[in-house]
């Protein structure tokens, strides 16, 4: 009995490899495009940092022309969750991250190189796990996960590095008729990888975004078909990516130890190995210690929390570019209206050692993307976030026409308001342009240079009488305002006013304060014209009529 007679024995039924190979042809692409791919497992929240890796794999597949598709690693069954590949699906959806094949919902796909779930590839690793078997490159073994622990035990005792290798492997030098006979009396068995490997031996190996790396060989006899018949990642992800066609692997350095064992397995099948990228992970500053994001300590780890805070996929898309490469900021300053397609990501400017996590700098990013929206974006988006998350903020949306309004208070202009960072912001934004919720609300001028209850009833009680006039533009609108300065006392101009300071009481800039907290209670808001404009006469009179009861 040979190798190929073990290998009959243990996987009679399945098909050679050469079916697999004709199945899965070479991709035809134009020279340099890039294959990629997120192939997450749908065992929990997707974290901010699985979002990341799918953003760069498609951004860099796209701007090569290449392939970027989602393929679910489900092989860990007792992890995985309800639903759990939906719920990836939806999450890279909303953040606008859709693959050209793969996985769309729990059990369709796209695409000719499926199916895109590792749990129903079961008998195209089970033909490879045959092919090693029969060239002496893979063995039943046969130890219990006692056995395993025992070895496990007694190479901590002795203080050597643990694993299964070398004389450590039980199994690995049984004859073949020895294992045949073990099969033969049902006896239970994984399949393990013999590795040609020895640990005092070095690789060399260039990562895409590490550049140069170096580790001992690897020498473990890695479990690659389970018991239940389903293989271990390190093996299934070697045959995905050969048959896929992947040409550059994307994922978290987390996995850049594992190097070693996946070149070897690479080679040992015949495959060419695609190239390796390993993304630093997001870190976060931690009372001036960095760390990574955890999602048990941090809600903006999970990628939920930007919906339900409302912050624009755009934003977030526009964030991870800016920490995935330097250049980024640079680019964004020089082309502002230019679509984020545009930008041509580099993996080699990826960060080596991971970059900080800057919720105010995203926020910041939230600001500049919301203030490039027209209102009706401005109002759709609000008001989709709104039914999920706000019952009052949806309430206040009803009146589309005068909500447009009010979201186009310096919109569209050469410097847009940047108030709104994220749609949770919105109703504090607006919420004074609604009479119903302004009626009540305590107004005070305490805090502004004029606070004197008889002189701001004066400032507008002669401002509505003798200068507003609803049909004024802007420029005639600001003159009167001056004037109202002027007959008051106050500088018609800020300079006039730092000019000869004991000569007036303030400033036109004071007088418009007034009016301002007068009628939205706030010192800051969007320009104040626009605003009158939309509150009409009517309401500007009965908030200026509160303070001369």
């Amino acid at each position: 009995m040979d190798y190929k007679d073990l290998a009959e024995l243990i996987f009679p039924e399945v098909k050679d490899i050469s079916y697999y190979e004709e199945k899965y042809p070479r991709r035809e692409l134009k020279e340099g495009a890039i294959v990629t791919r997120y192939a997450p497992s749908p065992t929990g929240v997707m974290h901010i940092g699985g979002l990341y890796q799918a953003l760069i794999s498609k951004k860099v597949a796209l701007q090569t022309q290449g392939v970027y598709f989602l393929r679910i690693e489900d092989t860990d069954q007792k992890r995985e969750i309800e639903n759990g590949t939906m719920e990836i699906i939806k999450s890279l959806k909303s953040f606008n991250i859709e693959s050209d094949e793969g996985m769309t919902s729990e059990t369709e796909s796209k695409g000719n190189y499926g199916p895109y779930k590792q749990s129903e590839r079961k008998e195209i690793y089970q033909a490879y796990a045959k092919h090693l078997i029969s060239q002496g490159k893979a063995y039943p073994c046969f130890c219990r996960a006692e056995d395993v622990e025992q070895i496990r035990e007694k190479q901590e005792n002795a203080k050597i590095r643990p694993g299964y290798y070398g004389v450590w492997a039980k199994c690995r030098n049984n004859t073949v008729e020895e294992m045949a006979q073990k099969i033969k009396n049902g006896e239970n068995y994984i399949i393990r990888f013999k590795s040609p490997g020895r640990e005092d031996k070095k690789i060399k190996h260039k990562d895409v975004i590490k550049g140069n790396v170096e580790f001992p060989e690897n020498d473990q006899d890695i479990v690659i078909i389970k018991a239940d018949g389903l293989p271990t990642y390190h093996f299934a992800h070697c045959i995905d990516d050969h048959l896929m066609g992947t040409t550059h692997v994307i994922r978290g350095d987390e996995w850049l130890s594992s190097v070693p064992l996946h070149l070897q397995l690479f080679y040992e099948l015949g495959f060419k190995a695609p190239k390796y990228a390993h993304i630093a992970p997001i870190m976060k500053n931690d009372n001036g210690n960095k760390r990574k994001l955890s999602k048990r300590k941090d809600p903006e780890a999970a990628v939920s929390y930007y919906e339900k805070e409302g912050i624009p996929a755009d934003a977030v898309e526009e964030y991870l570019l800016n920490i995935a490469n330097s250049t980024f900021e640079n680019w964004r300053r020089a082309n502002k209206d230019k679509d984020i397609s545009e930008f041509e990501l580099q993996l080699n400017k990826m960060s080596v050692s991971g970059a900080l996590f800057d919720m105010v700098k995203l926020l910041d990013v939230g600001k500049t993307v919301i203030s490039k929206y027209t209102a009706e974006e401005v109002y759709n988006k609000s008001l989709e976030w709104a039914k999920k998350y706000d019952k009052e903020l949806e309430e206040m949306l009803q009146d589309k026409e005068y909500s447009l309004k009010i979201f186009s208070i310096e919109r569209g202009n050469a410097k847009p308001r940047k108030d709104i960072a994220k749609w949770s912001d919105v109703k504090d934004s607006i919420i004074y342009m609604y009479n119903k919720k302004y009626e009540g609300k305590e107004v005070t001028h305490e805090n502004q240079v004029i606070n004197n209850k008889e002189e701001i009833e004066k400032i507008l009680k002669l401002y509505i009488e003798k200068y507003y006039n609803e049909s004024d533009d802007k420029q005639t609108w600001f003159d009167k305002i001056k004037e109202l300065a002027g007959e008051l006392g106050y500088a018609k101009e800020v300079k006039e006013f730092k000019a000869n300071p004991d000569k007036y009481k303030a400033h036109v800039g004071d007088v418009s304060t007034v009016l301002r907290v007068a009628l939205t209670g706030r010192t800051n808001t969007p320009d104040l014209y626009e605003i009158m404009k939309v509150l009409g006469k009517e309401t500007i009179r009965d908030r200026f009529s509160l303070f001369h009861k």
